[in-house]
């Protein structure tokens, strides 16, 4: 398992990746669900933040690929 501050700098390098390049799909971002750490201590789970990750990988991912698709068909 990645270390918080790992994670952190890679949603942070992933968000800004996404803001730069993907503008259109950057305006979503805040309607992305994300708990963390849903716990009485409220304290931030690494196993949230790799979720959030994955969910951030997989949005772009397909953003690309419809994007990609619908250029070819253009």
């Amino acid at each position: 398992m990645k270390k918080l501050n790992e994670l952190m700098q890679e949603i942070i390098l992933l968000t800004t990746k996404i803001e730069t390049d993907y503008p259109e799909l950057y305006q979503y971002l805040d309607e992305t669900p994300f708990v963390i750490c849903d716990t009485e201590e409220k304290t931030i789970c690494l196993n949230d933040l790799e979720k959030y990750l994955e969910t951030l990988k997989g949005q772009l991912g397909h953003h690309v690929e419809t994007h990609k698709i619908q250029s070819k068909t253009s």
